[in-house]
């Protein structure tokens, strides 16, 4: 197990505490014909898993000016099984490569019987799956030789054999493993309407003294026949309504921090996305003015 003094040793290009968006090649002339004032990019890392070519030369130049966040969607950390050995291998590749100021992954896991998902699936909180987990963890940083930040899942249904809170499940992760944590507002709306609690208690319980980055995102609603709504972490548009408040009662918790607006589907116009940036913004500078709120759970 790597010592933790190796975990946290310095990496080059800190994110800042502003907003970010996830870098788009759609975007690309964009980005590099007008510098756009944005805080920070964010990149999947498996888009980047290959030697060469278009992706990396728009990645390598938008390097060149803006801090980096690397966020994986493959390790399927959450799963059952051992982690891929050779995808482990890939991330590292493109770690080593980019030297991004934070790594990050999710809570889930997507991945069976040798093959991918097109998900990210939660997992049965459990004393079981908090070992496991903590295990692929530990793993993961020892084969980056740094922490990584893991993302709160969204969720559809809950598990009848889960035995602990999400948030306790998150602290004692972090707790066990020295990782840092990724907090998700869009997703805490998603499983919130979901399962029937308050995202805003959700928050206060949230150990939000080990967050070191917030994500945004729109989410899709599908009418149920009962009458009942059903969220879906879509990424496919603008930040809705209600997810604002919560990005808001985070900051106010934890103060600021580096906000990634996501938008991976149906993605829009540079402007479009831009301005879900600069909305960001606004909402870190006028939480900066406010005095932080105490009582809690930041861990």
């Amino acid at each position: 197990m790597t010592t933790e003094p190796a975990r946290r040793r310095p990496v080059p290009g800190a994110i800042p505490a502003r907003a970010g968006v996830g870098l788009k090649p759609a975007h690309g002339a964009a980005i590099l014909g007008t510098h756009p004032d944005v805080g920070f990019f964010e990149v999947h890392a498996e888009n980047y898993m290959g030697a060469g070519g278009p992706p990396h030369r728009l990645l390598e130049a938008v390097r060149e000016r803006y801090p980096l966040s690397v966020h994986g969607v493959g390790l399927s950390i959450g799963g059952a099984g051992p982690l891929d050995r050779s995808h482990l291998a890939r991330l590292r590749a493109v770690v080593e490569r980019y030297r991004p100021g934070l790594v990050s992954e999710h809570l889930a896991w997507s991945t069976h019987a040798g093959g991918y998902l097109n998900d990210l699936l939660p997992v049965p909180l459990t004393e079981a799956t908090l070992a496991r987990v903590a295990g692929h963890v530990d793993e993961v940083q020892d084969a980056l030789g740094r922490r990584i930040l893991v993302e709160n899942p969204s969720s559809y249904l809950a598990f009848d054999e889960s035995t602990i809170p999400e948030t306790e499940f998150l602290g004692r992760l972090v707790e066990g493993t020295g990782c840092a944590l990724l907090l998700d507002v869009n997703n805490v709306a998603v499983s919130a309407a979901n399962l029937g609690y308050d995202p805003h208690g959700y928050l206060d319980a949230f150990p939000i003294g080990h967050a070191g980055e917030i994500h945004l995102a729109g989410y899709d609603e599908e009418p149920e026949a009962d009458g009942g709504r059903l969220l879906i972490d879509a990424h496919g548009s603008a930040v809705r309504p209600d997810v604002w408040p919560l990005l808001s009662h985070a900051l106010a918790l934890a103060g600021p921090l580096p906000v990634l607006v996501e938008w991976d589907n149906d993605v829009p116009d540079w402007p479009v996305l831009h301005a879900e940036a600069m909305a960001a913004d606004a909402v870190l500078a006028a939480c900066a003015r406010q005095p932080l709120r105490a009582g809690a759970g930041h861990g």
